[in-house]
């Protein structure tokens, strides 16, 4: 496997680097450093949809007819990976990165020509429902039900978990329409209006402090059946499509590497546990250097993935092994930012950063007073917020189980 980028690679790596030296303002690039998870803070990922949009350059992964673009999967792994080195904040995955592809796939004409150019204008902003209460990782047993009324199916239950609740004005969900011999069976996959009449969110207050998840109650809600995707009672087929749009397809390693780097940089001005610098405790020296290689593995597992790709074959699992090795690999990096923050990263200094959703009962200080820098005040919230992450778009464990039938034949 060749490595390095080819001459036309290396001009769109200049063109990308040129743009998001122009329009990344520095409230932008702070939203996006300031991060708190996964998420950037709504107004700053909305700000900066709009400036893709007008370039073009929102979903680039869509078909070029609905707005994407004719990329080879090699500039969309340079584009994400250079805006990533870049401090651009994210933008949401539930529309542009997940839902659009099923709307895409499965979707009426009538839905793609509502939904899809007003997803990429953020007119239509989607949350994502699929956990219930008593149904995670084993997402087919949910339960929510969808009774048929004529020309509307009647939505009764819960979704919990759900991201944005607060922001979306649509959610796509997994409903309960029958009942068969196998509980994958008898799933719906609907659009809903959140300001349909019976709708009630109640936000969670997440060990960070932050209000991005919900819970979402459904009372004899009416979802027009013009708003199921595919056919009634097949959406496990279509859920199962979205879910390969969820678990990978960009550059997660070049984010890892910049924080790595930056704790590097911050131990070497932070006291060590037995006097001296942090950067020379030979245990913390060790785990970050162990996490560095790690970083770099990541990042050539992800290369071996795009050029199996770009030869037209399946990566078969290795969407299930770069979600185990990226969700682990960043809980441990997040875990030895804490550290390195030392007794100032124990503060709760919401204030100082830009997280995913409001805060909840916290009144910050008139004088804007900071304890230690911002990066420190950041470390705690990302290091909570993170051991979610070997939880959501698959529990870990559900990804050895698929690793270990599809690698090893267990």
């Amino acid at each position: 496997m060749d490595l390095s980028w080819s001459d036309a690679d290396s001009a769109f790596r200049d063109e990308v680097r040129a743009f998001l030296d122009e329009k990344l303002t520095a409230d932008l690039r702070q939203a996006g450093k300031l991060m708190t998870s996964v998420y950037a803070e709504h107004d700053a990922s909305m700000a900066w949809q709009a400036i893709l949009h007008e370039r073009g350059w929102a979903a680039p992964a869509w078909p070029v007819e609905y707005g994407g673009t004719d990329w080879t999967l090699t500039q969309h792994y340079i584009f994400s990976r250079e805006s990533q080195l870049a401090g651009a904040p994210s933008l949401s995955p539930m529309g542009i990165r997940m839902v659009a592809h099923a709307i895409i796939r499965y979707g009426t004409q009538e839905q793609r020509d509502f939904f899809l150019p007003r997803i990429l204008t953020g007119e239509v902003f989607f949350c994502q429902g699929y956990s219930e209460p008593e149904s995670g990782s084993d997402l087919a047993s949910l339960q929510m039900a969808a009774l048929d009324d004529g020309e509307d199916l009647v939505c009764t239950g819960s979704k919990i978990w759900t991201t944005h609740a607060t922001e979306a004005n649509w959610m796509f969900a997994l409903v309960r329409t029958s009942r068969g011999p196998r509980k994958q069976q008898g799933i719906t996959f609907v659009l809903i209006d959140m300001s349909t009449p019976g709708i009630e969110i109640h936000p969670l207050v997440m060990t960070s402090g932050e209000e991005v998840q919900n819970q979402v109650f459904f009372d004899n809600v009416r979802v027009p059946k013009s708003n199921v995707i595919g056919e009634i009672d097949d959406g496990w087929t279509v859920a199962k499509y979205l879910l390969e749009f969820e678990r990978g397809g960009g550059a997660t390693a070049p984010a890892l590497q910049v924080m790595a780097d930056e704790i590097a940089e911050a131990a070497v001005g932070q006291p060590g546990p037995a006097g001296g610098r942090l950067i020379d405790d030979p245990g913390f020296a060790h785990r970050l250097a162990d996490a560095r290689i790690r970083t770099e593995v990541l990042e050539i597992l992800e290369f071996r993935t795009l050029a199996i790709v770009a030869e037209g074959r399946n990566p078969g699992p290795a969407s299930s092994m770069l979600k185990v090795l990226s969700t682990e690999l960043s809980q441990t990096i997040t875990e030895l930012a804490l550290e390195a923050a030392g007794p100032r990263g124990r503060a709760y200094q919401p204030h100082a950063t830009r997280p995913g959703g409001p805060v909840a009962e916290f009144d910050p200080p008139p004088d804007g007073y900071l304890s230690g820098q911002p990066w420190q005040a950041v470390a705690p919230l990302r290091y909570f917020n993170d051991r979610a992450g070997s939880i959501y778009a698959g529990s870990n464990e559900i990804q050895r189980n698929i690793l270990a039938k599809a690698a090893l034949g267990l």
